[in-house]
């Protein structure tokens, strides 16, 4: 059994209605200051209709439209409250990146000889087993 339209709501309520936590709601509640809920002895929180309705409007501008907290507060403040049209979304905060420059691929390493490679492979054999001299020099 829900609640009439007209009926306080308190913020587990709300929250439960949104789909969002409570925490929320006491966030969106410091950023927008159109969202002004009655406060009762031990801080309790109760949501009037038109808070209700301004907190659906905030969380459409913010879960379903992709505004920022800064735009979403922009775009109420241009329009009012209870106003549900879809709101004229502002530029977004993320700078535009451009593609990256093409990178230049290399020319392919010229062939190597097989011969010169298996003498390189065989001089570090040796060296690995002790029989050629400790002069570098003499390696080369």
């Amino acid at each position: 059994m829900s609640k009439s339209d007209t009926a306080l709501r308190t913020i587990s309520e709300l929250a439960e209605e949104l789909g969002v936590a409570q925490h929320i709601l006491r966030y969106w509640e410091t950023r927008f200051p159109q969202l002004r809920p009655l406060t009762r002895a031990g801080n309790r929180r109760y949501y009037r209709p038109a808070d209700v309705a301004l907190a659906h409007r905030i969380h459409q501008l913010l879960n379903r439209d992709g505004f920022t907290v800064k735009g979403a507060q922009q775009a109420l403040a241009t329009k009012s409250a209870g106003d549900l049209d879809p709101p004229v979304k502002v530029a977004p905060s993320t700078p535009v990146v451009s593609a990256p420059a093409p990178v230049s691929v290399p020319a392919p390493a010229p062939a190597l000889d097989l011969k010169a490679l298996q003498a390189v492979r065989d001089r570090l054999h040796r060296a690995l087993e002790g029989d050629l001299p400790s002069s570098p020099a003499r390696l080369l």
